[in-house]
């Protein structure tokens, strides 16, 4: 009887030990595609930005339908709910290089959400001014670029 207890035992622990190996593994999965999702939205940002910027620095002739269409684009991403892109553990700490998020944004003192407003209020601005000429293209590109700093100066690792 104890030979069959013990056995029993046995399978009911690596039963939980595999479903909870199973369960991390899912859950790993789950922080890496929300990581993944969060990087696509940032290069979708970034390539808009580089636009914007070409123009702002005077590498490429200020064009304003392309400055309006990138800093539209800026606009409707700043504006998707990207609340799903963000789960807890999904840092630099819990995963590595593999994120430059930093723990901080999720602490209860984290400006994050702020700073994500502030890049939603000012990336509409700036697509309302981004076809007005490139001085207005310049001023409004300047203030959207300081809330993408703000956050990344307090919530991404900077790699060399």
């Amino acid at each position: 009887m104890n030979f069959k207890l013990t056995l029993l035992a046995g399978a009911v622990a690596l039963g939980t030990l595999g479903s909870a190996a199973i369960g991390d593994s899912h859950d790993e999965k789950a922080l890496l595609a929300a990581v993944e999702a969060r990087q696509a939205v940032m290069k979708l940002y970034a390539f808009n930005v580089g636009q914007l910027a070409a123009m702002a620095k005077g590498e490429v002739e200020y064009d304003a339908d392309a400055a309006t269409a990138a800093a539209s684009n800026l606009a409707a991403l700043s504006a998707l709910d990207q609340s799903k892109l963000w789960p807890p553990g999904s840092d630099t700490e819990a995963l590595g290089d593999k994120t430059a998020a930093l723990p901080a944004i999720w602490q209860a003192d984290s400006m994050a959400m702020k700073h994500g407003m502030d890049l939603a209020n000012a990336s509409a601005a700036l697509a309302e001014s981004a076809g007005d000429g490139l001085d207005a293209m310049r001023a409004a590109f300047g203030e959207a670029g300081k809330t993408c700093n703000a956050c990344h100066k307090d919530y991404r690792q900077r790699r060399n």
